[in-house]
């Protein structure tokens, strides 16, 4: 049998972790700077708020609700879910983190029937322990396990733990959820699966092998079928490791010269080469996009995306930031205002022995980037992140407020440090960190 513990409403239970004032009240969690809404409280949702709201809008659409609105946290949302993962660990077989909020978990070992009681007591624990809500699915593959985890989180008959464990609640399960939720099927499949008459789990679950082949031609919508119809058909080393990473930013503002922007872009790709190297893998393909700000219809449009095929595989940052930088070189278009750009690493690998190319680098200078990212990501995994960055990725100083007043060398440097995430994030409603940083910790009266 498997699990997935899935963290109720993750980003807004962090923020109430140290604010027990919040608890009942309406909770937003914005975007990077502070763009749109990407988590709700509960309460937030039932006053009809929606995911993707623009900030600005909310006052506006919602005047007489007092609306809690925080910026996005990931240092706090972070270290909280991590010592969420460590209780799964300590209380699972085995297990996967499979993104931020949500933990795979294998359950061969427990008993079939002590596995909802297993749960409902991990929930308690978590919530004693962390002090956030998690919900529990449990069925014989992942799929049945995340419709479970759903059911969980819906109705409080489960008390947090919801299992699949029959014919008659895998069928009842389908009827109940929608075909877009189910995992595994997207935005665009799901549209397609509409316009075939398949609304629910239930009614895709329902068509034939051959069908399903036939129509879409897609091995991942086919597993997909084959969950639903009970079998345990997605292969645990597809879920280990993302297939794509993509890295990208809206503005504080806009962008319209060319040295800033590539300065953004080598930071985004910095980070996607650093995702990379922690999964263990290499990418073949390098893209980037950009476009200017779709609501500004006074000004001028432009949207481009291109991607660049690297010789040889590779997740060392020079690499990747050398290739984002010539795909922008290729797109970027003087004097219009952008307002969001990012980078996109595909065509991932193993980062095993891999096949040299004659016109690439030589082995040993391979191996001269390999021992300076190491070196890099261990520094910055002691000291905190971007304690050592490449050069390209400092903002240059005329994108500082107050330059006259950098009278020492000592000052200039610490303006260009801060210059780099005043640049590339904006946060204006973000809460303290209570668990990672001395200046932030509690005071008590």
């Amino acid at each position: 049998m498997y699990g997935i513990a899935d963290i109720d409403n993750c980003y807004c239970s962090c923020e109430k972790v140290f604010r027990p004032d919040l608890e009942g009240k309406p909770i937003v969690v914005l975007s990077n700077n502070d763009g749109c809404v990407v988590a709700r409280s509960n309460e937030a949702k039932a006053i009809g708020i929606k995911e993707g709201t623009p900030f600005f809008q909310l006052s506006k659409l919602f005047p007489d609700q007092e609306i809690y609105v925080f910026s996005s946290n990931y240092e706090l949302y972070g270290e909280l879910t991590g010592r969420i993962t460590n209780i799964i660990k300590q209380e699972a077989p085995a297990y996967f983190r499979y993104s931020i909020d949500e933990c795979f978990m294998y359950l061969n070992g427990i008993e079939e029937n002590r596995l909802q009681q297993w749960g409902r007591q991990l929930h308690l624990r978590v919530k004693k322990e962390v002090g956030m809500p998690i919900s529990i699915g449990i069925a014989s593959n992942k799929t049945l396990a995340k419709i479970a985890s759903r059911l969980a989180k819906r109705y409080a008959i489960y008390r947090h733990c919801c299992i699949i464990d029959s014919e008659d609640k895998r069928k009842k399960a389908l009827e109940w959820c929608s075909v877009e939720d189910v995992w595994g099927i997207g935005r665009k499949y799901a549209s397609r699966l509409k316009a075939l008459g398949c609304v629910s789990a239930a009614d895709f679950a329902c068509h034939s092998k051959d069908w399903v082949r036939q129509t879409f031609n897609n091995i991942n919508i086919l597993r997909t079928w084959m969950e639903l119809n009970g079998d345990d058909a997605v292969p645990n080393e597809q879920l280990d490791k993302k297939k794509s990473i993509c890295t990208s930013r809206s503005f504080n503002g806009m962008v319209s010269d060319y040295d800033t922007l590539r300065t953004h872009l080598a930071n985004y790709a910095c980070r996607c080469a650093e995702k990379l190297r922690s999964q263990g893998t290499m990418a073949t393909i390098v893209g980037v996009f950009l476009h200017t700000n779709a609501f500004r219809e006074d000004l001028p449009q432009y949207w481009n995306f291109q991607e660049i095929q690297l010789i040889t595989p590779s997740n060392s940052t020079t690499t990747i930031v050398k290739a984002a930088t010539k795909v922008l070189d290729s797109i970027y278009i003087q004097g219009y205002k952008y307002k969001k750009a990012g980078v996109i690493v595909t065509g991932i690998l193993p980062d095993s022995p891999i096949q040299q190319d004659f016109f690439d680098m030589g082995a040993e200078e391979r191996e001269k980037l390999s021992r300076l990212d190491q070196a890099v990501d261990r520094i910055n995994r002691i000291n905190g992140s971007e304690t050592v960055v490449i050069g390209s990725q400092q903002y240059s100083h005329k994108n500082t407020s107050d330059k006259e007043s950098l009278a020492t060398s000592e000052a200039r440097k610490d303006s260009v440090k801060a210059d780099v995430f005043a640049n590339a994030i904006r946060h204006d409603f973000k809460s303290k960190n209570p668990t990672t940083r001395w200046s932030d910790i509690i005071k008590l009266k």
